[in-house]
């Protein structure tokens, strides 16, 4: 019998797409889908490599499931078909985003109600049909996470899905930076604004799901594997952990 090739931790994010993907990458300096490094513009902000250092590990994304290890009894297989499933039943939508400061850092966040409800909806609906698929958060997760100044509500979440923003207490953003003092974020908003210009104004595409690997501890995220909703399937470098090989 076959041992499956599992991945330390799995996510289930939404891959940006279009300029917002073009642009999202170039800001990093990495690309999510193979893991290489970008070369930075000539005249980039010397600053920008210590702005973006968690987001680059963790790719260009926004989160609908947090990172989480794989039950024992689940196999890649297993949750490779699921997530098929899931994103077959779902329909294509655009998302009007915005740049905007969110808890310390910089991302872009949904800008209008009717798409909020919508991303909303299936943020909920892959963290809930998925969670079969988590293994428990362990006692040192809960107590790092735990240490975080976190309300009633998060704090339910977070026992009771191994994450403190979901449901409730979710907010749709693609993260772009760290936590930035006040000088460091105004200068780096003002250079995505410059970046972005006019090509942004036109709403994100959202037609599929995307499963991206952390495949060692402290590894650098990678995609896996996009499903659309039209069922069609592309592979990133991770593809190898989505398979019981």
């Amino acid at each position: 019998m076959n041992t499956p090739l599992s991945a330390y931790r799995y996510a289930v994010y939404l891959a940006p797409t279009g300029a917002w993907r073009d642009l999202g990458r170039r800001w990093l300096g990495r690309c999510e889908e193979t893991g290489t490094v970008l070369s930075r513009m000539v005249e980039a902000d010397p600053r920008i490599d210590s702005w973006t250092r968690t987001p680059r590990r963790y790719g260009l994304h926004a989160t609908l499931k947090p990172p989480f290890r794989l039950r024992e009894d689940q196999t890649p297989a297993a949750l490779d078909s699921a997530v098929r499933a899931l994103a077959r039943r779902q329909a294509p939508f655009g998302l009007p985003l915005q740049l905007q400061a969110l808890r310390g850092f910089l991302a872009w966040c949904c800008a209008d109600a009717r798409g909020r409800c919508r991303v909303n909806a299936l943020a909920q609906t892959v963290v809930a049909e998925l969670d079969d698929f988590r293994a428990p958060a362990d006692a040192n997760e809960l107590t790092r996470r735990d240490r975080l100044t976190l309300n009633p509500q998060q704090r339910q979440m977070l026992e009771r899905w191994g994450y403190p923003y979901v449901f409730d207490t979710f907010t749709f953003h693609i993260t772009l930076t760290d936590p930035l003092d006040d000088r460091s974020m105004h200068s780096a908003q003002t250079q995505l604004a410059a970046l972005g210009g006019s090509t942004l104004h036109t709403p994100m595409r959202v037609n599929a799901i995307s499963v991206y690997v952390e495949p060692e501890p402290g590894a650098d995220f990678i995609v896996a594997r996009h499903y659309g909703f039209d069922g069609s399937i592309s592979d990133g470098a991770g593809a190898r952990f989505m398979e019981d090989v």
